[in-house]
């Protein structure tokens, strides 16, 4: 009889990053080489989406008929799983992992239909799309701007026995989506200024990528977990770097970050805490630590463990670490004869880890007491002088006047419970007070010989000694405690302030002042001045408060930010740990001022800049493009008024064809000449209404030269747009205009025979209507982004002032629409004019 578990089939899934790149392909192509093997391969669900070389694929495999499902009046073909159960095959093609069923079917999503597949030992052959992936719905929304309503778990996916990545780059799917290979050809224009997009395309393979790579590493860490593997294997380097939150630690993680850097490795900074709590980095310090690792692309990891260079190598191994930076140590000599340290005892148990040792100022120079004295307040350690004496007298009385019915141990812990509450009060020495009272009291009035101070029992004496002991130790947790309190209370003090002052410094319209008037307030300063050194003489570059400073030595705190420039502090005396903070201030006021100057000065230069541009084009314009119709006009008028020429009908039909198209130029370039100045001064006031496309183009084409090489694809079933008639009939004439004269086909390459010149196209998408004027040109050189700016002209043997574009976009703008340019695949530039539909969101 076999009892042997049935066997599960395996997922292969077919991944990429958008619509397109050829999974359906590639998981056809699978399919016939396993059927060439003699592997039973059916198809049960395979969308060829009306691709002609997909649709041949399939051809050559069996295919299970599709279940119909009504709904809503219509009818939805699915997968019919009943079916592909009872023909039972090896293999079974089910594309698009994410869609969902049409209700009233059995599994709501088709992963479910997959994993019944699965369960009932056939192997599955699907895909799916990055932008599926439930994790990263939300990052693929606001790049492309669409919501997923199809969404997978990403376990779903990560389960799969294999997981193979569909690449194509951005440039070759938007060749192949122009070529007609992806979609039909009424959605192309749509779909290429939209979703597929080269940014989007970009993102959207990086996100695949990096999301393929992730699950290659949790493979390899699952493999090594499920074989019980420990040793490192150098498939990817990583350094980890071992910090304490001392002085040290940004020469050790900086250090850390050259050697990842040289070796391509991946950075992550480690801290270890104690299981016991009670020694670590401060939470300033590790705000520090992590601020920095952040800085330098690093990761900051924190672990608790009892031996620390156990924890080290643990999480080292856990990462699959090749590299481990520690710093030398800072124990003397003689603390290292009792105890090696904690990176000898690294290296002695690295293994393959790479060990690297690195010297720092803090080497050597041993334990160092923390500064500043008791942590604990005058009043508690007052009080805990008090109470030593009252607890003390208060216990001995006690024990006098119950002495029949109390042995001394009781009158032993009554004293020992004084020194704790002595401890936790005042800190150590209120607590040693309380130890020696309690002690020769104790001793005075309840051992033999009574009422001396002789010690005549070595017990009596332990006894002393206990007291004094759980006397020091006890306030010693105590003074830590409160160390460590007030040292949280400082940090989230600076913290808070810290925030502050960069919030203004990000927020604020003048953050020089309003830094400098935040400190003031924060600090109850009378002033506060920044002062620079110019030509050996102080000035005040920024100041607020009453009688600022006039130079450093005036104040009464001076914080030095460079030898030329002070942060000066009028009011009184600052105490010594509002250093850093006010160092950190006055960093960011230097900051935030020059960061105003260079705006400034960038401000004017453009203005400068632009003025002269504009001057300079005006002129040019003016002098050439004015005169040279202005010009023909002139030499055809002369032709006939010369009373010695005689001309034939034609030539004098001629001439005047010659006047009557220079003066329609002309009045075409002082047309723009005037709109431009509208444009700069706010006087267009467009009157909006619904208009409609095709009513549109046909205007504004009747009065275009050459509307013979455009070819017009304007659906009349568009929905209308908000716009004005006569300024977006001016925009179109521009554009074609515009497309006709450097749109020329010839000037990069042929254009096939099926492709016409000049194109207009128009869609609709959500609430806008795009219309797109094609050209097959040689497009935009890369970088170039100038196309809308006045006196723009693309190259220098083109005629025009270069308003046209310029005078477009202006017109667009007006009436809250958007006017961008496009490569066309192939070749050549698009315009994409977009304006929102009757009752759209504007």
């Amino acid at each position: 009889m076999d009892t042997s578990e049935p066997r599960r089939g395996e997922l292969r899934i077919y991944f990429g990053a958008a619509p397109g790149v050829g999974k359906t392909y590639a998981m056809l192509g699978e399919a016939h080489r396993r059927v060439e093997r003699g592997t039973d391969v059916v198809a049960g669900l395979v969308e060829t989406h009306e691709r002609a070389r997909t649709d041949e694929l399939l051809a050559g495999l069996e295919v299970v008929p599709r279940r119909t499902v009504s709904h809503q009046g219509r009818d939805l073909t699915e997968l019919d799983l009943d079916a592909v159960l009872a023909r039972r095959p090896e293999v079974v093609l089910v594309d698009e992992l994410a869609h969902t069923n049409a209700p009233g079917s059995r599994n709501a999503k088709r992963w479910q239909d997959i994993e019944e597949l699965l369960e009932a030992g056939i192997d599955v052959l699907s895909t799916v799309n990055v932008q599926h992936l439930e994790s990263v719905n939300d990052v693929v929304e606001r790049i492309t701007g669409v919501r997923q309503q199809e969404t997978v778990p990403d376990e779903v996916v990560r389960r799969a026995e294999q997981l193979e990545l569909v690449d194509l780059t951005p440039e070759a799917l938007r060749r192949r989506l122009a070529h007609g290979n992806v979609y039909p050809a009424r959605r192309i224009d749509a779909a290429l200024g939209n979703y597929f997009r080269p940014g989007n395309l970009i993102a959207l393979r990086e996100l695949a990528l990096l999301w393929v790579a992730d699950q290659v590493d949790v493979a390899l860490q699952r493999y090594r977990a499920e074989q019980r593997i420990t040793d490192t294997w150098e498939a990817r380097e990583r350094v980890v770097v071992a910090v304490t939150g001392g002085p040290e630690t940004e020469t050790l993680v900086r250090r850390a970050s050259r050697i990842a850097a040289r070796a391509g490795a991946e950075l992550m900074v480690l801290h270890v805490l104690r299981g016991d709590g009670l020694k670590g980095a401060s939470p300033r310090a590790v705000a520090q630590m992590r601020a920095l690792s952040k800085n330098l692309g690093a990761t900051f990891h924190t672990v608790v463990g009892e031996d620390v260079p156990d924890a080290l190598l643990d999480f080292a191994r856990g990462v699959n670490a090749t590299q481990l930076v520690l710093g030398t140590s800072r124990r003397s000599r003689v603390a290292r004869l009792f105890d090696e340290g904690i990176g000898a005892g690294v290296v002695q148990r690295s293994g393959p880890i790479d060990v690297h040792m690195v010297t720092h100022l803090e080497a050597r120079r041993g334990w160092r007491p923390s500064p500043g004295g008791s942590p604990l307040s005058v009043s508690r350690r007052v009080a805990g002088f008090v109470l030593a004496v009252l607890g003390t007298s208060l216990a001995t009385l006690v024990g006098v006047l119950l002495r029949d019915d109390f042995s001394v141990s009781t009158d032993l812990v009554a004293y020992f419970l004084v020194i704790v509450l002595v401890a936790l009060v005042g800190g150590l020495a209120p607590a040693l007070l309380a130890a020696v009272l309690a002690g020769g009291l104790l001793n005075y009035f309840f051992a033999e010989p009574y009422h001396s101070l002789a010690v005549a029992d070595e017990e009596n004496l332990i006894m002393l000694v206990a007291l004094v002991l759980v006397a020091v130790l006890v306030a010693l947790v105590v003074d830590q405690a409160a160390r460590r309190t007030a040292q949280a209370a400082t940090a989230r003090t600076e913290a808070a302030l810290l925030t502050s002052y960069a919030r203004t410094v990000l927020t604020s319209p003048n953050p020089v002042d309003r830094l400098l008037e935040k400190v003031r307030e924060n600090f109850g300063l009378t002033s506060v001045a920044l002062l620079e050194r110019d030509a050996g003489e102080w000035r005040r570059v920024a100041a607020v408060g009453a009688h600022p400073c006039h130079a450093p030595d005036e104040a009464d705190a001076d914080v030095v930010v460079t030898p030329d420039v002070h942060l000066a502090l009028r009011g009184r005396a600052l105490p010594a740990d509002a250093q850093g903070v006010l160092e950190t201030v006055a960093g960011q006021a230097l900051l935030a001022l020059r960061q105003q100057r260079m705006a400034a000065e960038a401000e004017a230069a453009r203005r400068h800049a632009e003025t002269t541009e504009l001057r300079t084009a005006l002129l040019s314009a003016v002098g050439h493009d004015l005169r040279t119709p202005l010009t023909s006009i002139k030499a055809a008028a002369g032709s006939l008024r010369a009373p010695d020429l005689t001309l034939s009908p034609q030539d004098s039909e001629e001439l005047l064809a010659t006047v009557e198209e220079s003066a329609d130029r002309l009045s075409g370039l002082i047309d723009n000449l005037l709109d431009s100045s509208r444009l700069a001064t706010g006087a267009v006031r467009p009157r909006l209404r619904p208009v409609t496309y095709d009513e549109v183009v046909s205007r504004a084409l009747s009065g275009v030269e050459g509307r013979a090489a455009v070819q017009v694809d304007v659906p009349e079933s568009l929905p209308p747009v908000l716009a004005d008639l006569g300024l977006l009939e001016r925009v179109v004439a521009n554009v074609v205009d515009n497309a006709l004269r450097h749109g020329s086909p010839g000037l990069a390459r042929a254009v096939p025979p099926a492709e016409p010149p000049i194109a207009i196209r128009a869609s609709a998408h959500d609430d806008r209507v795009e219309l797109r004027v094609v050209d097959h040109g040689r497009g935009l050189p890369k970088g170039t982004d100038t196309v809308f700016a006045p006196f723009q002209r693309l190259g220098d043997s083109t005629s025009g002032t270069g308003l046209g574009m310029s005078v477009a976009k202006g017109f667009i703008d007006a009436m809250a629409g958007t006017i961008g340019t496009e490569d066309t695949p192939g070749g050549g530039l698009t315009v994409v004019i977009s304006l929102p539909t009757v009752g759209g969101d504007r």
